[in-house]
């Protein structure tokens, strides 16, 4: 597999330039999730960084931005016209196209 150096924005990783697989296309992944291990036993955390273009030509065409807000756990996207988790996907229940005998 290929790897390209990406540089990391923000957070703990910050002006680092890491090696990150890229898929067929040469991109790499739109979300990159660091795990980091709890200290005595405590719960770890995630740390999530978002792919963003470089801006200027540097050593590669992307990099990644620290994400403070993201929800690791579930690892989508949150868009605003998306559903939330234990809402039924249906509108209300009620029949809109009429029809019938």
């Amino acid at each position: 597999m290929r790897s390209e150096e990406t540089e990391f924005r923000g957070g703990p990783l910050d002006g680092r330039v890491i090696a990150v697989l890229v898929g067929a296309t040469g991109k790499p992944p739109k979300v990159y999730r660091v795990p980091v291990p709890g200290e005595d036993g405590a719960p770890g955390t995630v740390l999530v960084y978002r792919l963003a273009p470089a801006g200027r030509p540097r050593r590669s065409r992307w990099r990644y931005e620290f994400d403070p807000e993201a929800d690791a756990a579930s690892g989508r996207l949150r868009w605003p016209w998306s559903h939330r988790t234990g809402r039924p996907a249906g509108g209300g229940g009620t029949d809109a196209g009429g029809g019938g005998a």
